[in-house]
């Protein structure tokens, strides 16, 4: 082989080196970047439907929580998108909200994810749930609907037990009949988790494993 072939090869072969170097080095900035793509997103329905000032990255959370920010997510009844909603609840909503076209485009799902947390939150609100144990009882509702949570008050309330702290309702969630109280409490901590791991910008740290914090921030 001459050496302007062999020339060639070299090129080629650095090439494919320098290719793979950039592939490596740009896995966790690629995973970052595939993290942070609805950031904006978050913070518009955030502020539109709960305020100024709210938390947005408690919805981030949550998408993570729910899809781990997959728009193409599909659960096993049926549930679709980043927010995994239910075709149904999207319809609901959308029967208020005109402009969010369809589940299946990742801004109206993360809208109506957000819009739908707004509905739970008022509920509780009016329900005279403790404001520091709020976002527990609106995710679990979003998780498992509002009637299993209904009846843990019921039962809580029975036992002397303060029917508005979360801590009540996880003390009596294995007694509930008719709630997988394990997948909506392992929801919650989820979510915390995910909470845990953002930092102020709402960026996802890799680094170390996430401390629990309270969803009362």
């Amino acid at each position: 082989m001459n050496r302007p072939v062999l020339a060639r090869h070299g090129a080629v072969r650095l090439g494919l080196v320098a290719i793979l170097l950039l592939g490596l080095g740009g896995g966790p900035l690629a995973a970052q970047r595939h993290l942070d793509r609805y950031d904006d997103v978050f913070r518009k329905y955030s502020k539109r439907f709960f305020g100024v000032g709210y938390d947005w990255r408690l919805f981030k959370a949550q998408g993570l929580a729910e899809s781990n920010l997959e728009p193409a997510a599909t659960s096993w009844v049926g549930a679709r998108g980043i927010m995994q909603l239910m075709p149904s609840t999207f319809l609901a909503i959308q029967s208020r909200n005109p402009v969010f076209a369809s589940i299946d485009e990742d801004e109206w799902n993360i809208a109506a994810g957000v819009y739908h947390d707004r509905q739970l939150w008022r509920q509780w609100l009016e329900d005279s749930v403790e404001s520091l144990d709020h976002h527990q009882f609106m995710f679990a509702s979003y998780n498992a609907g509002r009637m299993p949570i209904l009846r843990a008050q019921v039962l809580a309330r029975g036992r002397s037990l303060d029917p508005r702290h979360w801590a009540s309702i996880e003390q009596v969630a294995p007694f509930v009949r008719r709630w997988r109280h394990r997948e909506t409490l392992g929801y919650i901590r989820k979510i915390e988790a995910n909470l845990a791991r953002m930092d102020s910008r709402g960026r996802v740290v890799a680094a170390g494993p996430p401390q629990i914090a309270p969803l009362g921030w």
